[in-house]
């Protein structure tokens, strides 16, 4: 598939597409060589971070005063698509959690202090952040978590659990969602506090072995009386859920610019690989099978990539794209499935092979269904604004 396809279709500003060149020069560059040992080892260096730090990659949608460079989600899902475009969910994931997903909340609801005490340091990755929703029995359905925190003199008394948090292992900031109020409405009851990774009586459990996504570290926290200052509530005690309804919109933007981006590269990859290989005396490129199913997957993921960049577009205006997003989380990400499975299919014996790179997309590809709303939630989502 040639990027001439989508050009058409592609809003993107002069800074947004210098923005897109430089990605894709560093992933090229500096992350595909050596990405492969951190599927090893289980986690991204924080040289990475400090890296893309350095280019400016880590803040384009926080402030320029703390750090940024005040850019909207047209940013975000540049970088979702450009990272996704490397092959490695893992590490795209770990990067995106850190710059759109958890201290967002801090650029978006937090105090002058809180801003001036992580955002520079976040934007610059010296520091990692972590979002901390799920449990084991709240992962989709956030008014069912029981994490809690109570009020102790000044400050607040943390109490509970997360599970399948992205660079829970590893992080340095936790943006930790909990109950304030138990007696309110779920909606009206949760708070956001920032937790550091020292803090007494904050422990990291299992570091989780994952189906994919391997190069980001995954674990299981627990919440034991920690005492948290009264300058760890983010924003208003009990907005909490709004607060994590707002950025669930920007997750699933960037989710669907990550399936984009995968869909994209496993196209290109499996064009080369077809054209070049040969069977029954001719490439497979030859047979007409092969070639539409080709065709099929690049117009689904055109589609996909122009509903994408709608979505952008209504979430910069700041028009209520909740619907629309919703949609896109469910068609993106199912495409994506789509794509990377008729890829493998079409590289044979070959994309069976653990270390190709269509064999670790498929497995990557798999929690985006799941993670960030799972396509079932998505879809009541769409039924009750119908």
């Amino acid at each position: 598939m040639t990027t001439a396809l989508f050009d058409t279709m592609n809003p993107l500003d002069d800074e947004h597409e210098m923005i897109r060149q430089s990605l894709r020069r560093y992933v090229e560059d500096r992350i595909v060589p050596r990405a492969d040992a951190w599927e090893e080892d289980g986690f991204v260096p924080r040289e990475v971070f400090r890296e893309m730090g350095e280019l400016g990659f880590l803040g384009m949608r926080h402030p320029e005063e703390w750090g940024g460079s005040g850019l909207g989600p047209l940013a975000s899902l540049i970088l979702g698509e450009e990272l996704a475009r490397s092959t490695y969910g893992g590490f795209t994931s770990s990067v995106t959690v850190h710059s759109d997903m958890s201290v967002h909340h801090i650029a978006a609801n937090g105090s002058p202090e809180q801003k001036e005490r992580y955002l520079p340091r976040a934007c610059a990755g010296e520091i990692v952040g972590a979002i901390c929703v799920t449990e084991p029995g709240a992962g989709s359905d956030v008014a069912s978590m029981r994490t809690n925190a109570k009020r102790d003199g000044n400050g607040w008394l943390l109490n509970g659990g997360k599970t399948y948090i992205t660079n829970g292992v590893y992080g340095d900031v936790y943006i930790v969602a909990a109950r304030t109020d138990p007696d309110a409405k779920p909606s009206r009851g949760i708070s956001l506090f920032i937790v550091e990774k020292d803090t007494p009586g904050f422990d990291v459990g299992t570091k989780f072995e994952k189906h994919g996504w391997r190069s980001s570290d995954t674990g299981e926290l627990f919440f034991d009386n920690v005492k948290l200052p009264a300058d760890a509530l983010i924003g208003e005690e009990g907005k909490g859920f709004y607060y994590i309804a707002g950025t669930f919109q920007n997750e699933r933007l960037v989710a669907a610019a990550m399936s984009v981006g995968q869909c994209t590269r496993a196209i290109e990859l499996t064009t080369a690989y077809v054209r070049d290989r040969a069977a029954f005396g001719a490439p497979l490129w030859d047979k007409q099978v092969v070639r539409n199913q080709l065709a099929r997957m690049a117009t689904k993921t055109a589609a996909a990539r122009a509903m994408t960049y709608e979505c952008a577009r209504m979430m910069e205006a700041g028009e209520d794209a909740v619907r629309e997003v919703s949609m896109l989380k469910v068609f993106a990400c199912e495409t994506l499935q789509e794509v990377v499975h008729g890829c493998l299919q079409l590289h044979g014996g070959l994309g069976y092979i653990v270390g190709t790179p269509i064999e670790r997309m498929t497995r990557d590809a798999r929690i985006l269904t799941i993670g960030g709303g799972a396509t079932e939630v998505m879809l009541e989502e769409v039924a009750k604004r119908m």
